[in-house]
């Protein structure tokens, strides 16, 4: 492997680098991690400069700013640039970055004990889906579910098999952020298909607020024991890519059931 960390980045291993970021925490950055060692032999650079790449971006991750993570000051312009390529387009960049980081690590067999099923999808594949979308489906999954640390935002159910990346503006109704990670939500199953059905909502406060629908059944233990107890709460918050209000604002307009 050539170890050269001051060999110049170019696009493609940039791209890489940030499918990289959103599929690991921020606490598994670092050059002794399996899978950064693994990808970073692939790209013939040394985890060390990979494992700075990783830090660099997070510089400007909204959610790391706002907690005032330092020692993050040497991202570049091409650093800069590419972050800002993702932002404006993620439904784009997202589906390139996996495509380009397959290829890389095509016939390999990953370290899946360093980040739960890197590569396998929380949905029935549908035979009629295309390649496209069942990478943007795992993509989006994966991203979600890692930034809330694989615990439903809501209740904090920590079963991995029970929790979905939940779209905030539903699929179909935006292309351009499908795969934006700020339009995800972790939620356990039954709280994600009332979220989705509009029976749950967030407000601004990103507390939890309930419909009508939901409030005639609060009789039931097993809906007070579901969502009642969560009513006026904070959901726990993702350690990057925070729900953007401007989709929560959406969701409460156009899909929530009041």
């Amino acid at each position: 492997m050539a170890n050269t960390p001051r060999k110049n980045w170019t696009r493609d291993e940039l791209i890489i680098a940030m499918n990289l970021y959103t599929q690991l925490s921020f606490g598994q950055f670092s050059s002794t991690n399996k899978f950064i060692k693994l990808v970073a032999e692939k790209m013939e650079r040394s985890p060390a400069s990979l494992s700075m790449k990783l830090c660099n971006l997070a510089s400007f991750d909204r959610v790391h700013q706002q907690r005032g993570v330092s020692g993050l000051k040497g991202a570049s312009r091409q650093d800069a640039a590419i972050w800002a390529e993702f932002e404006s387009n993620w439904d784009v960049l997202a589906l390139l970055s996996q495509e380009r980081f397959d290829e890389l690590v095509e016939g390999e067999q990953l370290p899946y004990s360093v980040i739960e099923d890197f590569n396998k999808p929380d949905f029935e594949t549908d035979r009629v889906a295309s390649a496209k979308q069942r990478r943007g489906h795992s993509f989006f999954s994966r991203a979600v579910k890692v930034s809330y640390h694989y615990t439903c935002c809501m209740t904090g159910n920590p079963i991995s098999i029970l929790l979905t990346a939940s779209h905030i503006v539903p699929w179909k109704d935006s292309k351009k952020n499908r795969l934006n990670p700020s339009n995800g939500l972790c939620l356990a199953k039954t709280q994600d298909t009332a979220f989705d059905r509009g029976l749950i909502t967030l407000d601004e406060k990103l507390r939890v607020v309930l419909s009508k629908r939901i409030r005639e059944y609060v009789t039931l233990e097993t809906i007070r024991d579901n969502f009642q107890r969560y009513e006026g709460k904070p959901i726990t918050l993702p350690h990057r890519f925070q729900p953007d209000q401007q989709f929560l604002a959406y969701h409460r307009e156009k899909i929530f059931v009041a």
